[in-house]
């Protein structure tokens, strides 16, 4: 199909090339489009303009070398967990080896056919644990994001042998078994910092019972400015460990603003975020931050987040040790975790808006 046709091609027909072909916006950006097709134009609202963007202020960086001898660095991780939702780690231990490969099997995957990547979508993968797509809720929104992704719920390194495609499997449970020291270190000191001392199995069931790693692609746009990579959200997981490659182009909000801060791009660094079960579970104390991505109209961009999540079977609610030591009222009910997931995915991304799901009126 003609660049012409493109920009204004009926809405089913989009999504037909798009989804159900499985050629994802990369398929559209890989045909040299000139013009944005209308099904991507972003409401205005939903555009990030300079005057939002706040240049002099960057998320906290957090040296993890020397963890273990200086309990300071457990205090700078609470604190940017309050004051941020959002902050970068550096010296953290993962071999730059691991992370140079997940990056590099990222692009292998994507560079594979429609007909290929397409065995893996919604209708044609053989198991809900692994499952490409592109943008985030199709049948939802009013705009679709410029992104494609491959989504992969961890249940065992069985399981991912027989079920993860072969382009990119290794390299994903490289990255994941790699980062679980780094992902139970911030737990703990996050805890500590909720006067929780000892995380037991069932603790551990609910701040990390289960992981999802996701590969997103972002492809060379036309009219970057009109559209998004991802749009406004926050995540639904306790905490979301993030590799991002050298593009940049994430945006947090500022807590209790209107003004957004781009998270740099730091060779070998990783952005951790609080997630809204995280929140939930500290009572409002720890903040998860809506935060978006632009999209990009000289370069593709890749990143690869880990999402740390409750059991879906778990109840997830203020943790007693939190209510007990601050005399505090809980703000949030007790909801089943995987009813709070649901939730999310129903709808477009929306801001902050999901965690009214959670609140007590």
């Amino acid at each position: 199909m003609s660049t012409t046709t493109f920009s204004s091609i009926n809405f089913n027909d989009i999504t037909d090339f798009v989804v159900n072909e499985g050629n994802g916006v990369k398929g559209l950006s890989d045909m040299g489009l000139k013009t944005l097709p209308k099904q991507y134009i972003q409401l205005l609202t939903e555009q990030i303009t300079t005057s939002t963007i706040i240049v002099d202020e960057s998320v906290p960086i957090i040296d993890m070398s020397n963890w273990d001898n200086d309990s300071k660095t457990g205090e700078k991780i609470c604190d940017a967990a309050e004051k941020w939702g959002f902050f970068q780690i550096i010296n953290h231990g993962i071999p730059l080896e691991v992370l140079d490969n997940v990056k590099a099997a990222t692009y292998r995957f994507f560079k594979q056919s429609a007909e290929e990547k397409n065995k893996h979508s919604k209708d044609n993968s053989c198991t809900n644990n692994v499952r490409y797509g592109t943008s985030f809720t199709p049948q939802a929104e009013k705009a679709l994001e410029w992104k494609d992704f491959l989504s992969l719920f961890y249940v065992s390194d069985e399981e991912a042998a027989d079920l993860w495609p072969s382009a990119c499997r290794d390299e994903a449970l490289d990255f994941l078994r790699n980062s679980d020291i780094i992902i139970k270190k911030l737990l703990e000191a996050l805890m500590k910092g909720l006067n929780v001392n000892e995380i037991d199995q069932t603790k551990e069931s609910l701040l990390m019972g289960s992981k999802r790693i996701n590969l997103n692609y972002y492809p060379k746009c036309p009219n970057p400015e009109l559209t998004v990579g991802v749009g406004r959200h926050s995540d639904v997981s306790t905490l979301t460990i993030l590799l991002q490659d050298n593009i940049g182009g994430l945006y947090v909000k500022k807590l209790d603003s209107d003004s957004w801060v781009h998270v740099p791009p730091i060779d070998g660094a990783i952005v951790i975020n609080v997630g809204d079960a995280l929140q939930i579970m500290s009572n409002g104390k720890y903040k998860s931050i809506e935060h978006r991505v632009i999209a990009n109209g000289n370069n593709n961009r890749i990143s690869v987040p880990i999402f740390v999540n409750p059991n879906p079977n778990d109840l997830i609610g203020p943790l007693q040790e939190v209510i007990e030591k601050n005399g505090e009222k809980p703000i949030y009910k007790q909801v089943l975790y995987s009813d709070y997931v649901k939730h999310f995915f129903r709808k477009a991304h929306d801001g902050k808006e999901t965690i009214d799901f959670a609140k007590i009126n």
